[in-house]
């Protein structure tokens, strides 16, 4: 008894404090994944609920199902190319090219147009649209005949006015949300936030000197 030593009652505690350390790095390296992961949801969700960069703020908000066959009422007895300006996760572009449109979109934000490019390849029209990552702003629209636009009040007088120096006589723009503020609508569809107007710029252009000659002078 005198010869034993205490030596195993010193061995427990060491073997205690490496069960710790083991224990601690696995709760480093759990801690780590979860903030990488998290990293990675904020970065693929991000660009899909935050306005993208461009000269007006344009936030990305779906297109709701009433204002997509709204938008398809308006396209009825009407064929040729069409464009969808800011168009998002491209839902309204794919349900064109369904009715027979070759249809494009022009999207500032690359995460959207990817989407929207698989979007219209799960839906078997990927043949009939294109998606570009573009400003709308430096972008011709000359050569479509149908126009759809879901825009901001902000971004609206400007538009107006880049679309009737670009547009043929034979156009129809579709404005979604908000109204174009000079031009007088060939047609409205829809309540509230689903409104949506149609305009004949074959009927609309001009519009704008003639609101200006309507306009009393004022003294200054």
């Amino acid at each position: 008894p005198g010869a034993m030593s205490p030596a195993p009652a010193e061995e427990i505690p060491p073997e205690r404090g490496g069960g710790g350390s083991r224990s601690s790095g696995w709760g480093l390296l759990a801690t780590a994944a979860m903030g990488g992961s998290l990293l990675a949801l904020y970065a693929v969700a991000t660009p899909f609920v935050t306005p993208a960069l461009r000269k007006v703020c344009l936030p990305f908000v779906p297109a709701t199902a009433a204002q997509i066959q709204n938008v398809l009422k308006m396209l009825e007895n009407r064929s040729g190319s069409l464009v969808d300006i800011g168009s998002g996760d491209g839902r309204i572009v794919i349900a064109a090219a369904k009715k027979g449109f070759q249809a494009v979109g022009y999207e500032l934000n690359p995460w959207l147009v990817w989407y929207s490019r698989y979007r219209a390849w799960r839906d078997g029209v990927h043949q009939n649209t294109k998606f570009y990552i573009s400003d709308l702003w430096k972008v011709s629209f000359s050569h479509y005949r149908n126009v759809v636009v879901f825009g901001v009040p902000q971004m609206m007088p400007q538009l107006e006015k880049k679309l009737e120096e670009e547009l043929e006589y034979n156009a129809r723009i579709i404005a979604c949300r908000f109204p174009f503020p000079c031009w007088i609508p060939d047609h409205t569809t829809g309540e509230g936030i689903d409104t949506v107007w149609a305009y004949d710029l074959k009927h609309s252009r001009g519009c704008e000197t003639k609101s200006l000659e309507n306009t009393p002078e004022t003294e200054s």
